[in-house]
Order: structure tokens, then sequence, then C-alpha cells
């Protein structure tokens, strides 16, 4: 009988040669779509994930049978579920209302969890895994572009000249077309000699053909200095 507690070289390195490789999936599919934490990332999370879970297997053998020495797989291991944590931290930034990270946060937890599906044998569910991690990743971003993203709050800031009829021509607009502000806020600073106002709203939601007619409505002044709007 084939004693558990020992893995070949070859079995080892295709352990390590399969997260490489679903690792570097998913690390595609981030890379390709320009987020923080891209192929490489990605990679070396769901390889080193696997290298911890076999050390933490096999690593400590030796001790196996010594007197007063318990030996428990799954301790080293658990430590890489909440370290993840750190780096995934690193990927969230807030802006305004929006927060921008959390499903690259997210990924990187998953992939470390394949990492270590991978590095205890449990080829089936690592592999299941990544499959529907990029499912998830390519289909579920269309239905939140195409049918939520409307009702999510937006910041819209903009620059103004002082003495500017825009602003509240803008407003107008806005009411009339039914765009919920929920706050204004308005800085005044001096620029070339010449005052501008930094003006900030906080829109309770964005539909698509409100969005494009409020850009319209900007392109038309020939005032606005600038405008920006998070998604």
């Amino acid at each position: 009988m084939a004693d558990p507690w020992h893995i070949g070289m070859i079995e080892l390195s295709a352990r390590l040669v399969t997260a490489t490789a679903l690792g570097g999936l998913i690390g595609y599919e981030r890379e390709m779509h320009q987020h923080a934490a891209g192929l490489r990332t990605n990679t070396l999370v769901c390889l080193g994930s696997s290298l911890i879970m076999l050390l933490s297997i096999y690593g400590f053998n030796a001790f196996r049978m010594e007197a007063n020495v318990q030996t428990d797989p799954a301790r080293l291991a658990a430590q890489v579920i909440s370290g993840i944590g750190f780096l995934g931290a690193g990927t969230i930034m807030k802006t305004g209302v929006s927060i921008k990270g959390l499903t690259t946060a997210a990924t990187l937890w998953v992939v470390a969890g394949i990492g270590l599906a991978i590095g205890a044998g449990f080829y089936y569910p690592a592999v299941l895994t990544c499959g529907l991690v990029l499912l998830a990743l390519k289909i579920l971003n269309h239905v939140e572009h195409r049918y939520l993203s409307a009702n999510k709050p937006r910041v819209a800031s903009m620059k103004i000249k002082e003495g500017s009829c825009t602003f509240n021509e803008i407003c107008e607009y806005m009411t009339e077309k039914k765009i919920i502000i929920k706050t204004i806020s308005v800085e005044r600073s001096i620029h070339a000699e010449e005052c501008i106002h930094h003006i900030t709203f906080r829109i309770a939601s964005l539909k698509h053909d409100q969005f494009s007619g409020l850009l319209r409505k900007i392109n038309e002044a020939d005032d606005v200095l600038s405008f920006k709007i998070d998604n």
C-alpha cells in the first residue's frame, strides 16, 4: 500500500505545474481587462499556495513518528487564506461612493484556494473552480454592466469658469431629465489669475440615455473646462 505521507517527484511537479497553469489562466483574463492583479500576481498566488499546501502535508514527515509530535496538515495551509487578505486589501480603492478592486481581491482569494486544492491533490475541483471563475468573470461582467450599472450611485465632477450660467443650466437639465442629485459641493480656486469653480455631484442613479444627454449638454457649453464621472 502506498504511503499517503509520501509524494514522488513526478506527482509533485505535476501539481506545481497545474497550479501555475490555472493561476495563469485566471491571471490572463485579469490582465486583458487591465486590473491591478494580473497574470504574474495570480500565477504566483496559485503557485505559492500549492507549494505551501505541499509543504504542509509532506514537508514534516521526518518528525511524524517522533514521540509527543502531532502533525496538522491544515495548520500551515490555513494561514494562506487569512494571509491573502493583506494582498487583496492592496487592490481595493475607494473614490467617492465608488469602491474598486473588490472583484480583484475576491479573485485572488479564490486563486489561493485553487492552489491549495491542487497542492492537496484535488485536481478536479481545482479545474472546475477555475472554469467557473472564468465563466463568472466573463458572463457576470456583461450582466452587471447591462442590467445593474444604471442603478449604481455615481460621482460626477466638473470645472467651470466663475460667472458662468452653465452650472444653473446643467442643474435645470438634470431636474428635467429626472436625474436625482443627492449632494452638490462647490470649491473655488484661482488658477492663472482666473477663478475656477470645482463642482462635485453625487447622483443617485444614471441611465444610459440620461448619461448621453448630459454629455451632449456639457459639450455644448464653452466654459466647461473639464468633466469626469465615475463608473
